[in-house]
């Protein structure tokens, strides 16, 4: 296997993990209010880095080999402005900017990896465009897995291994509990 296919591959895999940690975070969260509450002024709700995550999402992998990655009908200022939307509203918002993205990122071959693409007129081959998303969709995936555990308090669910449970993960007891 090429090492551009392994890279594309295991891309994949990352983006489809670190998504995976969103949604189960977002499971545990039992009201709408959940998904707007704020900790102080200054700080995004779930929500609102849901609506920024999928615009970006949107506007960077839409034609994603052949035009700006920063699109100019994106409004991305409106992402960050928190509105009353419905879990199930967020869901389809959440859900479209990740169909996109993974659609673009299913679609790439080998041969673009070292393709040359624009976002926000800086040239970065794919490679570095992926890398690039990785930290970007990390960071604001762990922001939503902070606020959840920090909504939920002591009924949250840990979605790795709990404090004081190294040993029990070691020898697999913990993870036969989470089958």
């Amino acid at each position: 296997m090429s090492f551009e296919k392994h890279f594309l591959e295991n891309t994949i895999g990352v983006f489809t993990n670190y998504r995976n940690l969103a949604e189960k975070s977002f499971a545990q969260l039992t009201a709408d209010a959940d998904f707007h509450y704020t900790p102080d002024p200054e700080s995004n709700s779930i929500a609102v880095i849901m609506k920024h995550m999928s615009g970006n999402m949107i506007s960077r992998w839409t034609d994603f080999l052949t035009t700006d990655g920063e699109k100019p009908d994106r409004n991305r200022d409106a992402e960050f402005v928190d509105s009353t939307q419905t879990r199930e509203q967020l869901m389809e918002i959440w859900n479209k900017g990740w169909k996109v993205f993974m659609d673009t990122l299913e679609s790439l071959k080998e041969e673009d990896v070292m393709k040359t693409v624009t976002i926000r007129a800086e040239a970065l081959t794919v490679a570095q465009a992926l890398n690039r998303q990785t930290a970007h969709y990390a960071y604001h995936i762990g922001q939503i897995v902070f606020l959840a555990k920090h909504i939920k308090n002591s009924e949250w669910k840990s979605l790795s291994i709990p404090k004081n449970k190294s040993n029990e993960h070691l020898n697999g007891s913990y993870l036969d509990n989470l089958k």
